[in-house]
């Protein structure tokens, strides 16, 4: 539908509006030489389109991503030529990885100076090929907003992921005829084969020990009703992938957790007892299955999933079903019989009791130091639900995991599949800018330092986050691998800096303390919580606490690490 009428418009101008044509209200993003001109075109906008500028473009790909995730929206971001660009490039392989679309548009120099080594030159396109859903390279101002319009489209169609658009300077300046048009749809997905769905409603019928099994895909494709109501009436517990979390289901009795590597123990025994895993939107890596040979050994397995490619393609599948997750879903739900499994149900109860007699022996061999698991009994009692929770990656990251409640959706942001460090800062930013919630970084003293710039973003806007730093005083997943499967040579895993975090937040601007016991973090969450701005919170561990249970790499649920004792 046409909504206003031609009129001739710079390239820089032309980004702009057909940004917010496509529903963009915000940007991130760092001026440079080759986006002046869209800048100038940003300037003239600012009662429309909102942008944040970060301190480095890498904090910006980041907070645009984090903005995706905790909206559904697709995010974007801006950057020049040359190193601006190329400090997207983590960003957008965090994006690409965990599926989030994600909009970058990056200036280069003009199409005469193209392949001249010019200054600030850089091939992005090329460079982001094999980290993108697509990328484009305009070389012609009368192409601009269908191309970034497409880009809208393939950002947030079918599997989403992050898409690039590199605009010449000489195009950014040249004219053309504009005409709005509405926001573009998504490409419509197919419908899933019939007599798929009717081998899977046969695979569920015949089950005993049914298990679903959703990851990222499923979280974005389906609400927490939807996937509350197949477990309900085929009587079946419910597990995760990491990415899974994000769906919201921490207030459902069914829910398990994470299941794999760093999952609950409930989750992942129950999915080696299953005898139906019902996949949805999942990938099966290597975190999530162990040994795929002998991943759900004893189970048929249902794999749904947007994106065909995923089918079949780490472990053998029973029933493969590509097409549209959410009708997928509500057909198979119609079709399938109402079942009661009480053994099941029993044996599912008795695996979440023994669970619990794992962690409560962890946690009184600690007796009254200051525990990941304590930490975030204080972080769940004072976080409200809406609160969104930002991780770096580490250790840290695995305790949010598996002891954060998420009761709402998209409330959870972290790098799954890369696995950036760094990522947290930039991400708990554009999720609160996103989603107008507090937000909370949980993050480690390794991961911290590799992009603690972004407080200076924090404050500026007057962000309210609350970081809980919990400061080990190493590099505590890698030095947990050393432990285990190194012979404890701890190589370069002692960081043995002096930093000190609190009159480091300080000097930034925010707000600071350091605690020590719980009784002092939930006293210092309080405060956080309520505080106008960034407030960070230094946490002190022990150095050798261990995230567990855990499954060996390459190992299976059969080798489950569920005390230190165990790996001694």
């Amino acid at each position: 539908m046409k909504t206003t009428n031609c009129k001739s418009l710079t390239g820089a101008e032309i980004v702009i509006e057909t940004l917010i044509e496509q529903g963009v209200t915000d940007v991130f993003g760092y001026p440079g030489g080759q986006v002046l001109t869209i800048y100038d075109a940003l300037y003239n906008a600012g009662d429309r389109i909102r942008h944040v500028l970060t301190a480095h473009e890498q904090g910006a790909s980041h907070a645009a991503d984090g903005y995706a995730r905790a909206t559904g929206k697709v995010g974007v971001v801006i950057a020049t030529s040359g190193p601006g660009a190329t400090n997207l490039v983590t960003g957008i392989a965090t994006a690409m990885l965990d599926s989030i679309p994600l909009i970058a548009v990056t200036g280069n120099v003009a199409s005469s100076q193209i392949g001249k080594d010019s200054f600030q030159e850089i091939n992005i396109t090329g460079v982001t090929m094999p980290i993108t859903k697509h990328n484009y390279f305009v070389s012609d101002v009368a192409d601009l907003a269908d191309t970034i319009r497409e880009a809208f489209q393939i950002a947030k169609s079918g599997r989403p992921g992050p898409v690039l658009i590199d605009i010449p300077k000489d195009v950014q300046t040249a004219e053309c005829l504009f005409e709005s048009t509405g926001i573009i749809e998504e490409i419509p997905q197919k419908d899933a084969d019939d007599a798929l769905i009717e081998k899977a409603v046969s695979l569920i019928n015949a089950a005993e020990r049914p298990y679903i099994y959703i990851g990222g895909g499923a979280a974005s494709a389906l609400s927490a009703e939807d996937v509350k109501a197949l477990a309900d009436k085929i009587d079946a517990c419910i597990g995760c992938t990491f990415m899974g979390l994000t769906a919201g289901l921490g207030g459902c009795s069914r829910f398990l957790g994470m299941q794999g590597m760093h999952g609950t123990y409930a989750s992942s025994m129950a999915n080696k007892e299953a005898d139906l895993v019902i996949g949805i939107g999942v990938r099966f890596s290597d975190r999530a299955t162990g040994n795929a040979e002998k991943y759900a050994s004893r189970a048929k397995v249902i794999h749904i999933d947007a994106d065909f490619a995923e089918i079949g393609k780490n472990i053998r599948v029973d029933c493969g079903i590509s097409g549209n997750i959410k009708t997928t879903v509500s057909r198979i739900l119609s079709r399938c019989a109402d079942a009661k499994h009480p053994k099941w149900t029993a044996k599912v109860a008795a695996l979440k009791e023994e669970g619990r007699r794992i962690q409560a022996a962890a946690e009184d061999a600690a007796g009254d130091a200051l525990t990941p698991k304590k930490i975030f009994d204080c972080i769940n009692a004072a976080k409200t639900p809406d609160t969104v929770i930002a991780t770096d990656v580490g250790q840290h990251q695995m305790w949010t995991a598996q002891y954060a409640s998420f009761e709402a959706p998209r409330k959870f942001a972290s790098s799954g599949g890369l696995g950036t460090m760094g990522f947290g800062m930039g991400a708990a930013i554009g999720a609160h800018v996103g989603s107008n919630c507090r937000s909370i970084l949980v993050t480690g003293d390794g991961s911290f330092g590799m992009n603690l710039n972004e407080l200076a973003t924090a404050v500026s806007y007057n962000i309210p986050l609350t970081i809980v730093l919990i400061n080990n005083g190493v590099l505590g997943m890698v030095r947990q691998w050393q432990t285990l499967f190194y012979g404890k040579r701890y190589s370069h895993t002692l960081l043995n800096r002096k930093t000190d975090f609190v009159r480091l937040a300080e000097a930034f601007g925010a707000k600071a303390c350091r605690a020590e016991t719980a009784e002092e973090l939930s006293a210092a969450l309080s405060a956080a919580l309520s505080a106008d701005g960034p407030f960070l919170i230094d946490t002190v561990i022990d150095k050798d606490e261990f995230v567990l249970p855990m499954l060996p790499p390459g190992g299976s649920i059969d080798d489950i690490i569920t005390a230190k004792e165990e790996a001694a």
